[in-house]
């Protein structure tokens, strides 16, 4: 398995991006492909101490600028590490592409140099958020922030791929994120989205509000790019308050201190499932090739994990069951 990797994606690269790929390639008998400035590249490792052994790297120029208009990806950019990674994987130099780079460039590059799978209207973003005794996927969470009912749908059915596919969950719960749980609650696009999500071969449970997200009301949670982004960013945020909070109550006197040394391991796993960096990034799914979305602020651990998930979408078939899955659709006069 081969995994392209922007060495220039992210808040803490290139450093925490080599550290990552050296332990994806130790630990998961992965190769990697470094896209980037092989100079820089190769001053940085050497000043860390981390073996490039095993590791190509493939030289760009260009570092994608985070306030850059996405489209230039194609123009001004074109010979950016995400570019360039982005174009080999497309001319099938790699498996899959993880980047930590900017989020809007990453989805018009995705979408315009390896391209959507033949049939989908949007590509879209989806996490994985831990709720109350497992996980949910979120999608779309900022790809696209204006949708229209049959992009819902198909957001429904990648999602539900996804969740059985990769983490395992069978005949996933598929809500859509809405108001109320009535079936006449919402505006336009939920109202047809819900309509259509009930034709949809897809295990769909009706409206979910926010509020049953984090208690594992559903598998996989439907919604726009803008309602998802809010949703995401409250999730990550409410999490470090949680921890900060919980941790100051422990650490207020010795009493306190002592009670935390025996609910240490317990504390630890809670904070264990809290953390982004165990997920490693979100798929974009809806791509023809797999390419993974990591947090612009990952470290090693964050960019290992990152490489992880990119690997195995790539072996267990993701994509193929998505077309497969609108084929289907498509012989019965489904609606996607």
């Amino acid at each position: 398995m081969k995994i392209i990797v922007d060495a220039f994606g992210g808040d803490n690269a290139p450093l925490e991006v080599l550290k990552g790929c050296r332990m994806a390639a130790d630990e998961l008998q992965v190769s990697v492909v470094l896209t980037g400035d092989e100079a820089a590249i190769r001053k940085c490792a050497g000043e860390n101490g981390i073996s490039l052994d095993g590791m190509e790297i493939v030289h760009a120029s260009q570092v994608m600028d985070m306030e850059a208009d996405p489209t230039e990806i194609r123009t001004a950019y074109r010979d950016s590490s995400m570019a360039v990674g982005m174009r080999l994987l497309a001319d099938g130099q790699g498996d899959a592409f993880v980047s930590a780079g900017s989020t809007g460039a990453f989805v018009v590059g995705a979408s315009t140099i390896v391209r959507r799978i033949k049939g989908i209207k949007r590509a879209a973003l989806a996490p994985i958020i831990p709720s109350a005794g497992g996980k949910f996927a979120l999608v779309d969470c900022g790809a696209n922030v204006e949708c229209r009912p049959e992009m819902l749908v198909q957001f429904g059915i990648m999602g539900s791929i996804y969740m059985e596919k990769i983490l395992g969950v069978k005949n996933p719960r598929v809500g859509l994120v809405n108001v109320g749980v009535e079936e006449t609650k919402g505006d336009e696009l939920r109202l047809e989205t819900y309509r259509r999500l009930q034709l949809a071969p897809v295990n769909f449970i009706g409206n979910v509000e926010a509020r049953e997200l984090p208690k594992n009301g559903c598998d996989v949670a439907v919604c726009d790019g803008f309602t998802g982004n809010v949703i995401l960013k409250l999730t990550e945020g409410l999490s470090s308050a949680l921890i900060g909070q919980i941790k100051g109550v422990f650490y207020k006197n010795i009493g306190t201190k002592l009670a935390a040394l025996c609910l240490k391991k317990g504390m630890m796993e809670f904070k264990k499932t809290m953390d982004y960096t165990e997920y490693g990034g979100s798929m974009l799914i809806g791509i023809s090739k797999p390419v993974i979305k990591a947090h612009g602020s990952s470290n090693a651990k964050a960019f290992k994990n990152a490489v992880r998930q990119a690997a195995r979408i790539a072996g267990e078939g993701v994509i193929p069951e998505i077309e497969k899955a609108l084929a289907q659709m498509k012989e019965t006069g489904g609606e996607a």
